[in-house]
């Protein structure tokens, strides 16, 4: 019946419809319906888009439709769309949500009647602005309006101002308030018809049923188009409806009426009074243009549509299921996998992923502690044994891993802390600072390219100490991950405002504790994998509760879980049960987390459910034990999250099975699973947001997306995985656009190739290739990632909008000095007046600064080298193109066809100089691809396309285009007519420019004609070694230029006329300049010489351009005169007009010059024939040759020379402003990626430009890097790379992978140069009181008097005498002669102002056979004297017992490797004890024990000179050192300390070692190798007791893989160990240098460096010193000491050694060496007061220079000079005599002015020695070279010395008292120093 009665009722509308649109000229009559409501319980339960659209309101809409219903409410929420009010703050996701609800109205068929309001104001917006009454608000609820139609007009033509006129507020003007409302309702209307003058558009204002009396006010005026109001009819009252309808209508002037809203009361199914009244309305003349057909028929109980798909209706698991299965099952696959071309909401966030232990490596570093992965790698569980010890050694590679991400341009990176790196135990106690600083180095550089942190707390890495307790399934977890988190917070958190607790933590239980597949390997089920899961749950709840309590208030961040699930799908739609089973899996899977977490505390009900009913059906085998929740938990529990993070990757055919009693959840769900292939990601956000996020309304964000494949040769290319990206990033935008699902962020799983769990490197997801089997790890981009990068730039698939670029504005001064031509030689000369006298020491001296802001930082390339394309899309061939296609001479015969195939990846080339944020990009315009055959008649416009979509690129990232005009590549069909020897040229040259400017100019503002002209005159058409390949060396060179130059100057004109003034822009050219360098500096000639070189090469083009249009004279003069000579009747070098020199003159706004290296020129005559411009200069060049070598023949790196180019061109050229535009070094193409000689090329040449600005005042605006990446580098192929980035051209698709230079060269551009690092900086302050300052030297060095007294031989005196030992056939029989000279020694040592004297005793002077059975009186008393004349000077002896002169008696029975001389060394120390011991009270046993083992028997450069067992005896000698120093130890420890009151200790010496590339964790184990091989292989035993594990592990393991029995190591016993152990009372440590450390591998060679297996270099800004080991390091002294520190249990330390060599000739000006100390004694200070290092004292070496060993006296050390030419060998002070005082008597550095701060006092002058020139002296008659000369000398005084020395035996009485108060003694002795 009631069916019937709606066929009747709405076939009368359709009747009155038909009449009043014919009629009346209405429109259709309207069938109102809605809106969508929450419940069918609550009050004013409308939608509001605060959470998803209900799943089948699509259904609903097309019922509707389908039952005549025309139109449907949309009440809008103004407090959702604009929570603050302010239009210009709208909730994006609100937005999204009805604009989808509109769309999905429309495509049904229904039109939106949309409501703008309701009636009364939103209590947010009363309270701050008051109601109606405020005409604030009116202004805001119009401005709202506006925002309102600009939003969704488009998609509604009829709309409400407000649904219902409610002035009742509380406290509200009435009839203010509605005259406000009129008011703004009459605006809202004008408003609207202006934006929508279309013809159907209608706005109204809802009127209540009580607010008739209003109408009068509205009647005559036009506000509204139909009048809409709220009727209430009673069927019991059975008033006259179409009167009262009637009434309304002449109130309102004759409105339409649509009937919005009637409220009936008493009506029932058979009264049909409204029904009948409201026909008879429709009957009358009034116009009625519609009416809610909910409110009439369901009044009448006539309606029997499904109600509104309510968001309450879904609440129950299956019913959410249901809907979101059944709004996608009916879908076609067409409809399902539609591409959505839109774009994301603005603000999305883009993110890539890592985990920590799939990437960080350093499994142990800093204190790192065990995980579970890491034992389950070494237990060997995972694919192929692999482990995750290094995985992508990401924990050294930072600014590598964040360079990925600046060139993927995402905005979030999503990384997880290890818990183990942060706390080693998992506990609070054992926190790791240098894991800590980790992440914060992390995030900051994040945070510095614009990207936010977001920080996964646990991703399945525990610490192995906490599941050593029971891990997930103990309680007490709960507490530390609290702890943990709170510390992450803390820490963390004032950067980081994105947190998930967990990620993946299903897999933990599952995988973890449950089927035991990943560690910590428990299959448990049962009761493990849900009390993990419960722990887990609290464990991140109490971390949510401790943000939430104690950080959110000033972090303001966020924190929420990243949940892991599938998607499931029935297997068999028809069958319930397989629904049904579905939904349980999503249950076991998602809601065994979500739910608890975001719907009520607890676990889903059907998991509890199942659970139970498996309880009660298989007892007492219980497949399953649930934990249950407590009140207080679940409420804890409940709400603790501020997102939803989805990690999805699958999708699974479920099917409902009986599972029996098997415990896990296909067992316990009653369900099986196939996999499903399709994309269900919109299918399960869809269900997350009805599901989890109804009420809660948090977003969600995919944490996790991504592709695993197998490994496979053809992984860069990885199609697969684009085309699986491009299908879930679909389907997330479709949710959100058409689902109204807030998903607000997308992140890929993951940003490179990692160490994938038990499947280890055997497959891979990344959108980065890491390679693996190199150990730099380099990362290389996939297509992947370029396709990651596109969805990114464009914000999803849609459009990108036109960029509005900045005009990229360069500011400069154009210099309009008229300069007059260069003299012979030029005025610039004073740059070598003020450089070459330099010392090497000050030219080299490293600078420390920035360069001024808005410095262009950029890199090159050039369209030949790069772009290949050679002949498509319409490009003509090159003269490039036509030689390397013809020519053999090329390596390889290589080409550039292809290149790097720029033209065809523009995006990698992007991603590259994204990743660099260089603020420039030169690059060069190829003149074919843009006009074919040279001219414009040829255009080609997909070449101008190419350029014009690479200068866009370039702008969106805000780089500046750098644009080279010509760049070497001409038209093939130009060289055709002649090239650059056709005057022709010019204007061809000039047309080119003209259409580049014209095309290309609104964008770029950085021009250069021509790249290196000089290169193409002489190369090109001179030597002929590049195209044209013309040799006419001579001619054609000069006509060429001539040619270049006028071309040149007109396409400046051009620009300057035609452009300049509306583009604003720049043109100069670039020059190529080398340094030249005169041969001797004090030859006027050889100056002349290098001026004229430098003429000839930057002056040829430079000197016209820049200074008088002109040749420079030194050109003419010479070309002149030798044309003249040739017999030429005039010059071959062309000459200027006049006109042209005043149009040439001045055509550059800036001077580029490309600079590479340095020569040394000197004047030469070169022949006539045949003519040339290289015999034309006169000259001849040579390479620098201490600079080093390059992959380029004669093209070293001089950095240097720079700096002095820099400065020449200032003062040559009127001070322009300077652009070094190409600048880099070449390496080998075996060299890939770990290029540290392009490293230590750009630290060096950038710092001297950063010098000439700096310190000369030079223009210095900007540098380019030569090059971008490894390219086609001209006639040498791709023999050689100039690259910041490697090319792998076997490869098609060419990849790119970031070298070690480009991490560098960034890091230069982020800091502007070179900004002072922290330990390079002054340290102002003083030693403690007590401080020892001293200076050292050692017998054999000093003392001479070889044979004098009855001194018995030594080593080095076989030695130093044996042929070819030492350097100069130097030796130490007299030495410094101190034998006779101790007032002298002590008289220096006065001056110096020091407390102690290190000097060391000869052991053959006082026993000359090694043993007490012979003592030398004469000798001792030597020492006596000695010790007595430094103690009358106040200064303290401190004496090294051995300094490596052991008596060859000794050795001549095999020295210190037969053990017997362990106690004839005990025996020399106890006879020395005895006789000095009474007034010595500083002792040192054996100094650097290292080199007497290694040095003197292992490579045998050092006495006794033995390297024939290199892999044994250094070991052997090593341990009998230990063993004697150890037994002289305790020798005075036990007899001596008591009474003499000293300390003793070795002295142990060793550089300090850091990483050659610091990146790379291969190198910063070989450097920690280096240390420990050095200094660990004598202080281990010595202060921890044996060698250290490493020596032990490393030499054993090699021994025995040589085939050895055993170790090569000897072994301490037990006893020996103890004996060693503690055998100190200081450490003493010798220190010079520092170096770079990689590994080396030798193979199965057996010796000490092979043990070592690392090589060492030292970086190249490091100064130099005489001796070649040396390098000027003093921050590696710090460290070093620190180290000790922390190694060693922080012993008291007195550095007994530490000085600078030099050698050459004798200046007493010794800058070096005060730097040195300087430099190197605030470093000690800095350990000292900073690190709390225990320093006692400091000693400098040496005293005076002395014999240095093997090199003789060549390298001096001293302090004080001696004169060997002078008999006397007098002692001279030096200048750092001074300063070394100074520091002493200041007791270090203190700040501004002080007393101990004296003028230093001129050094005395050195004696000269007049030499004659050929370099030889007078010398007995005879001619002799300098170096015979003194050999002589030192022979002849040898000869003189007479020992005359008598000795008397004193006899001591010694006291013996027990051991523990000795040691007390002398540790009270200690503290007094």
């Amino acid at each position: 019946m009631k069916y019937l009665l709606w066929l009747a009722f709405l076939y009368v509308f359709c009747l009155y419809g038909c009449w009043s649109g014919e009629v009346n000229g209405q429109e259709d009559f309207m069938l109102v319906g809605g809106p969508l409501r929450v419940s069918d319980i609550e009050v004013n339960n409308h939608f509001d888009c605060s959470y998803p659209i209900p799943p089948g309101s699509k259904e609903y809409f097309e019922y509707l439709q389908s039952r005549g219903v025309t139109h449907f409410k949309v009440p809008l929420s103004w407090t959702q769309l604009l929570p603050t009010g302010l239009s210009s703050q709208p909730q994006q996701a609100v937005v999204t949500c009805y604009r989808t609800l509109l769309r999905q109205l429309l495509d049904v068929g229904l039109q939106p009647l949309v409501i703008l309001h309701g009636s009364a104001v939103p209590e947010a917006l009363r309270s701050k602005y008051g109601g109606w009454e405020s005409q604030e608000l009116v202004e805001m609820f119009q401005q709202y309006a506006e925002f309102a139609f600009q939003e969704f007009g488009a998609l509604a033509n009829s709309w409400l101002t407000l649904g219902d006129v409610n002035i009742d507020g509380p406290g509200e003007d009435a009839q203010g308030s509605l005259q406000n409302i009129l008011r703004l309702n009459k605006n809202i209307f004008q408003l609207f018809h202006q934006m929508f003058p279309e013809k159907g558009r209608r706005l109204s204002l809802g009127l209540g049923a009580g607010q008739v009396s209003i109408l009068s006010q509205i009647e005559g005026s036009t506000t509204m188009d139909f009048l809409s109001v709220h009727i209430e009819y009673n069927c019991a009252s059975a008033s006259n409806f179409a009167k009262e309808l009637s009434n309304l209508q002449m109130s309102s002037g004759g409105l339409p009426i649509l009937i919005l809203k009637m409220t009936v009361d008493g009506c029932s199914l058979d009264q049909f009074q409204l029904l009948g009244n409201f026909l008879n309305a429709l009957n009358t003349d009034m116009n009625i243009v519609g009416c809610d057909i909910m409110d009439m028929l369901g009044g009448l109980d006539l309606l029997d549509f499904p109600t509104s798909p309510h968001i309450s209706d879904y609440s129950g698991i299956t019913k959410t299921y249901q809907s979101v299965w059944n709004k996608f099952k009916a879908k076609t696959p067409a409809e399902r996998d539609l591409f959505l071309n839109e774009s994301f909401p603005s603000g999305f966030q883009w993110a890539v992923s890592t985990e920590s232990f799939k990437v960080e490596g350093g499994w142990s570093e800093d204190g790192k502690g065990e995980t579970i992965w890491d034992r389950w790698g070494h237990e060997n569980k995972v694919s192929d044994n692999h482990t995750a010890d290094l995985a992508c050694d990401s924990y050294n590679k930072v600014d590598y891993d964040v360079y990925l991400l600046r060139g993927l341009n995402v905005n979030t990176y999503q990384f997880s802390i290890s818990w183990a790196r942060i706390f080693p135990s998992g506990q609070r106690g054992s926190q790791s600072e240098k894991g800590a600083l980790y992440y914060d180095k992390l995030i900051n550089a994040l945070i510095e390219s614009g990207i936010q942190p977001v920080v996964t707390l646990y991703h399945w890495d525990l610490p192995q100490a906490l599941q050593d307790y029971g891990g997930w399934t103990n309680a007490s977890i709960v507490e530390a991950f609290k702890d943990y988190a709170d510390f992450c917070f803390s820490r963390f958190g004032d950067r980081v405002k994105k947190w998930n607790t967990f990620s993946s933590p299903w897999v933990v239980s599952d995988s973890g504790y449950g089927t035991g597949k990943h560690p910590p390997g428990v299959k448990d089920y049962v009761v493990a994998s849900y009390q993990v899961t419960h722990n887990i749950l609290k464990s991140h709840a109490e971390a949510w509760h401790v943000y939430n309590d104690r950080y959110r208030k000033t972090q303001r961040g966020e924190v929420g879980i990243a949940l892991n699930s599938d998607w499931a799908e029935p297997k068999d739609p028809s069958r319930p049960e397989d629904i049904a089973a579905a939904d349980r899996y999503l249950q076991f899977m998602l809601g065994w987390f979500a739910h608890p977490i975001f719907v009520n505390g607890d676990y889903p009900e059907t998991l509890k459910t199942q659970i139970e009913q498996k309880r009660k059906q298989c007892t007492p085998s219980e497949p399953a034990k649930l934990p249950v929740f407590t009140a207080e938990e679940s409420k804890r529990i409940h709400g603790t999250a501020d997102f939803l993070g989805l990690n999805y990757y699958k999708s699974w055919f479920i099917s409902n099975s009986d599972g029996g009693c098997t415990p896990g959840p296909q067992g316990v769900g009653d369900f099986q699973q196939s996999m499903d292939p399709s994309a269900a990601l919109r299918k399960i956000l869809n269900y997350i947001s009805t599901e989890y996020l109804n009420v809660s309304k948090v977003p969600i964000y995919i944490t996790g997306n991504g592709v695993l494949t197998e490994y496979n040769r053809n992984t860069l290319n990885d199609t697969a995985r684009i085309e699986e990206m491009k299908g879930y990033i679909s389907e997330a935008l479709k949710a959100i656009l058409l689902d109204g699902v807030d998903v607000q962020r997308f992140t890929v799983q993951s940003l490179m190739d990692g160490f994938e769990e038990t499947l280890g490197y055997t497959v891979r997801s990344g959108l980065h290739y890491v390679n693996f089997d190199d150990a730099d790890r380099p990362r290389t981009p996939k297509q992947s990632a370029y396709f990651y990068a596109q969805v990114i730039k464009q914000n999803g698939f849609g459009s990108r909008n036109s960029d509005s670029f900045k005009e990229a504005l360069i500011q400069y001064t154009r210099n309009q000095t008229v300069l007059s031509a260069s003299e012979v030689p030029s005025k610039s000369k004073v740059v070598w007046e003020k450089f070459s006298s330099q010392t090497t020491f000050k030219t080299k001296m490293y600078r420390y600064g920035t360069f001024p802001d808005g410095f262009s930082w950029g890199v090159s390339s050039s369209a030949y080298q790069i772009e290949g394309g050679w002949n498509v899309d319409g490009k003509g061939p090159s003269v490039w193109d036509t030689f390397t296609n013809e020519t053999s001479s090329i390596p390889g015969n290589a080409d550039g066809d292809v290149a790097c195939d720029s033209y065809n990846r523009l995006d990698e080339d992007l991603y590259m100089l994204r990743a660099l944020r260089v603020k420039s990009y030169r690059f060069s315009l190829s003149w074919s691809r843009i006009f074919p055959d040279g001219h414009q008649t040829s255009l080609n416009q997909k070449g101008v396309d190419y350029y014009n979509r690479l200068i866009d690129e370039l702008l969106a990232y805000n780089i500046t285009p750098m644009v080279t005009l010509y760049h070497w590549d001409l038209p093939q069909a130009l060289q055709n007519l002649g090239g650059w020897e056709n005057e022709d040229m010019i204007n061809i040259f000039n047309e080119f420019c003209n259409f580049c400017f014209a095309t290309f100019g609104d964008r770029v503002k950085f021009w250069m004609t021509f790249n290196q002209p000089h290169t193409i005159a002489w190369s090109g058409y001179g030597l002929g070694q590049i195209p044209p390949n013309i040799k006419n060396p001579g001619i054609a060179p000069y006509r060429v230029a001539h040619n270049l130059i006028k071309a040149h100057a007109k396409a400046y004109h051009t620009y300057d006329d035609k452009y300049r003034k509306s583009q604003a822009g720049q043109v100069s050219i670039a020059l190529n300049a080398d340094w030249v360098e005169p041969k001797d500096v004090n030859v006027p000639r050889e100056v002349v010489a290098a001026d004229r070189a430098l003429q000839f090469q930057l002056g040829w083009f430079a000197h016209p351009i820049f200074k008088n249009g002109d040749y420079p004279d030194a050109m003419k003069w010479q070309v002149g005169n030798k044309s003249e000579l040739q017999g030429l009747l005039e010059t071959r070098l062309p000459a200027f007009t006049e006109e042209e020199k005043r149009f040439i003159k001045g055509t550059a706004d800036m001077f580029c010059v490309n600079h590479y290296t340095t020569k040394i020129a000197s004047h030469a005559t070169l022949r006539l024939s045949p003519e040339s411009y290289e015999y034309d200069r006169d000259l001849k060049e040579e390479e620098e040759g201490d600079s080093p070598t390059t992959a380029i023949s004669k093209q070293r790196a001089v950095a240097w020379g720079l700096r002095r180019l820099l400065n020449w061109i200032k003062e040559e050229y009127g001070h322009p402003e300077i652009y070094i535009t190409e600048n880099g070094v070449a390496t080998e193409t075996k060299i890939t990626w770990d290029d540290t000689a392009r490293v230590f090329y750009y630290k060096t040449y950038i710092d001297e430009a950063l010098k000439s600005y700096d310190l000369d005042g030079v223009k210095v605006k900007g540098y380019i890097a030569t090059s971008l990446m490894d390219s086609f580098e001209w006639l040498n192929g791709y023999k050689v790379g100039f690259g910041l980035h490697h090319v792998d051209f076997s490869n098609p698709n060419r990849p790119r992978t970031p070298k070690y230079s480009a991490h560098f060269y960034h890091q230069v551009i982020k800091n502007n140069g070179f900004p002072k690092p922290d330990d390079e900086k002054r340290l102002y302050g003083h030693f403690r009181e007590g401080f020892i300052w001293s200076t050292a030297t050692a017998s054999y060095q000093i003392e001479g008097g070889w044979r004098a007294d009855g001194k018995g031989l030594s080593i080095w005196d076989k030695f130093a005498h044996t042929p070819l030992r030492v350097f100069n056939d130097d030796n130490g029989d007299i030495a410094c002669d101190s034998y006779h000279k101790v007032e002298e020694d002590v008289a220096m040592l006065k001056q110096l102002k020091v407390t102690h004297y290190r000097f060391s005793i000869s052991w053959p002077r006082v026993l000359p056979d090694g043993t007490t059975k012979h003592i030398n009186e004469a000798g001792l008393n030597y020492y006596h004297r000695l010790v007595d004349a430094l103690l009358a000077a106040n200064i303290q002896p401190h004496i090294t017992l051995y300094h490596w002169d052991l008596p060859q008696a000794l050795q001549d029975i095999k020295g210190w490797e037969n053990d017997t001389i362990v106690f004839k060394f005990r025996d020399y120390a106890d006879f020395i004890f005895s006789r000095l011991g009474h007034k010595v009270k500083f002792w040192i046993t054996i100094n650097e024990p290292y080199n007497i083992a290694n040095v003197g028997h292992g490579y045998g450069a050092a006495a006794p000179g033995i390297s024939f067992r290199p892999g044994t005896l250094p070991y052997i000698v090593g341990h009998n050192l230990l063993k004697a120093h150890a037994e002289a130890w305790h020798l005075y420890n036990d007899k001596y300390r008591a009474t003499q009151k000293g300390i003793i200790s070795i002295t142990i010496n060793s550089d300090w070692s850091e990483p050659r590339n610091p990146y790379k964790q291969e190198d910063i184990d070989a450097a920690r190798r280096v240390v420990q091989f050095y200094i660990g292989w004598f202080a281990h035993p010595v202060f921890n007791g044996d060698y250290s594990n490493m020596m032990k592990t490393i030499i054993r393991d090699r021994s025995l893989a040589g085939g050895l029995p055993k170790s090569r190591l000897p072994e301490f016993t037990p006893e020996e160990i103890k004996r060693i152990k503690g055998t100190y009372d200081y450490f003493g440590f010798n220190h010079y240098t520092t170096v770079l450390a990689f590994p080396v591998p030798y193979g199965d060679l057996q010796h000490y460096d092979a043990d070592r297996g690392a090589g060492t270099i030292a970086d190249r800004t490091w100064l130099d010193s005489g001796s070649s080991w040396l390098k000027v390091s003093p921050f590696g002294f710090r460290k070093i000491l620190k180290f000790i520190k922390e190694e060693y249990g922080n012993p008291p330390i007195i550095i007994t050694e530490n000085g600078m060599s030099e050698r050459g000739p004798i200046d007493l000006d010794d800058f070096h060496r005060s730097y040195y100390y300087d430099e190197y004694i605030n470093q000690v200070l800095k350990a000292y007061q900073i690190d709390n290092v225990d320093i006692r004292g400091y000693t400098a070496w040496s005293l005076m220079d002395n014999l240095e060993w093997a090199t003789g006296f060549s390298e001096r050390f001293g302090l004080f000079y001696v004169n060997h030419s002078d008999p006397n060998l007098p002692r001279v002070a030096k200048k750092s005599v001074a300063r070394y005082a100074t520091i002493i008597k200041c007791n270090g550095f203190p700040m501004g002015p002080h007393k101990c701060l004296s003028p230093e006092p001129e050094a005395t002058s050195a004696p000269v020695t007049p030499q004659p020139n050929n370099g030889t002296v007078g010398f007995l008659g005879m001619r002799l070279s300098v170096s015979d000369a003194e050999a002589g000398l030192n022979t002849t005084f040898a000869l003189l010395v007479v020992a005359a020395f008598g000795a008397i035996c004193s006899t001591f009485c010694f006291f013996k008292a027990k051991k523990q108060s000795k040691r007390r003694l002398s540790l009270q002795y200690m503290n007094k120093f």
